[in-house]
């Protein structure tokens, strides 16, 4: 009698724990107010719940209002919700600025990087440009036959006059020295060296009117020695 007594309170005791011991299954819950408030925050209507605890205690950050609306029986005072009210706005129009913003970056930097690869284009034109110098050549016989010019003539100079002119010959063929020089340095070719050929060109012209008028002062002074010596 004792051992059924036993073994009933046994299997009763089991009966007891057996649910406990088994997996207990998750219910879904569904919350409505959260997500009318992450709709609203994100992309969805401007809507919150409960509206009347929205109105009294976050008015501001739900831009809530309260109006009257007529419906028959049902009519009384109403809660709605204007998102241009509210001190806080959607996440979605923040990011889509944040797209806009990172798109005109973008569209900067392009720009920007089309703008350097032709400025490097064109500094690349002017580097082959002064590594040849294509004018020289059109000066190169001028220039030979007014330095012969200048060469006879203080030479005439210095023999007619005895050397009495050296002073006279000296000035003039220092002041062609530099002009030599500079003409030397223009057709320098090379990188670090020249100029744009139409640069080249600008140069020469002055070179050439700078050497026309020593050939005219050197001719002068041939004059002078022919008359008086």
């Amino acid at each position: 009698m004792r051992f059924r007594i036993f073994t009933l309170a046994a299997v009763a005791a089991l009966i007891a724990v057996a649910p406990a011991a088994c997996p207990a299954k998750t219910k879904k819950i569904h919350d409505d107010q959260k997500e009318k408030q992450w709709l609203s925050m994100e992309n969805g209507p401007w809507w919150f719940a409960p509206d009347w605890y929205y109105y009294f205690l976050h008015k501001n950050y739900s831009g809530a209002e309260m109006y009257w609306k007529w419906a028959g029986f049902k009519s009384g005072y109403r809660v709605r919700f204007k998102e241009e009210k509210s001190n806080v706005k959607r996440i979605m129009p923040v990011r889509v600025t944040a797209e806009e913003t990172q798109r005109q970056k973008l569209a900067k930097v392009e720009k920007e990087r089309v703008h350097v690869e032709s400025l490097y284009k064109e500094e690349l034109a002017r580097e082959a440009d002064r590594a040849v110098d294509v004018t020289y050549s059109i000066y190169k016989d001028e220039f030979s036959r007014m330095q012969d010019c200048i060469a006879d003539g203080l030479l005439y100079c210095l023999n007619k006059s005895k050397g009495k002119m050296k002073y006279q010959v000296d000035e003039l063929s220092r002041q062609n020295e530099v002009i030599c020089a500079n003409i030397a340095y223009i057709h320098k070719q090379g990188v670090g060296y020249g100029l744009e050929n139409a640069k080249r060109q600008q140069a020469y012209e002055e070179a050439k009117t700078a050497m026309g008028e020593l050939v005219s002062r050197t001719a002068r002074l041939a004059a002078v020695a022919a008359t008086h010596y």
